[in-house]
């Protein structure tokens, strides 16, 4: 089971090379194309992302969605802008949502989402088609951009002050 994002510890900030390759990671590029992109060689780029990790907390073996949503939620990266409007979910699609976000095996995100562990890989490409999303990646950067996932999730939409007369 993945740990809370929550830590007594301090988030490091990143410098500006690491942003550069977690921007990489949170647009759902691999490692190979980071290296490609940025002229760093794959070694540097895979220590990078390990220095990434420790920097936000996030245990060594988290699989790339869960990395993204700990960028996303220390702002260490930037949830790309919506091109679309949210998509209107169940709150069992909500709930798988927030499993995929978090965990990293299949195991723990059908026990987080309270789906069959069998129903989990269907559910997803159900989550995926409907979201437009090409993986699950993506599929938490847009639900970050869309403020269903991170502080915005949980504070709301920022309600406009009504003017008098207005």
């Amino acid at each position: 089971m993945t740990p809370s994002i929550t830590t007594s510890a301090p988030i490091t900030p990143l410098n500006p090379t690491l942003r550069l390759v977690a921007q990489h990671l949170v647009n759902g590029r691999d490692h190979q194309d980071i290296s490609t992109r940025t002229g760093l060689s794959l070694h540097t780029v895979r220590q990078y992302v390990r220095d990434i990790r420790v920097s936000v907390h996030c245990p060594p073996r988290c699989k790339p969605p869960v990395l993204a949503h700990f960028l996303f939620t220390t702002r260490q990266a930037v949830p790309p802008a919506a091109d679309r409007t949210a998509p209107e979910l169940s709150p069992k699609q909500m709930l798988l949502l927030e499993a995929v976000a978090q965990h990293s095996t299949l195991h723990d995100i059908a026990l987080a989402a309270k789906v069959v562990h069998a129903d989990v890989r269907s559910a997803l490409d159900e989550l995926l088609d409907r979201a437009g999303a090409a993986d699950t990646t993506q599929l938490v950067a847009f639900a970050h951009a869309w403020g269903l996932l991170g502080l915005q999730a949980v504070l709301g939409p920022l309600r406009r002050p009504s003017r008098p007369g207005g």
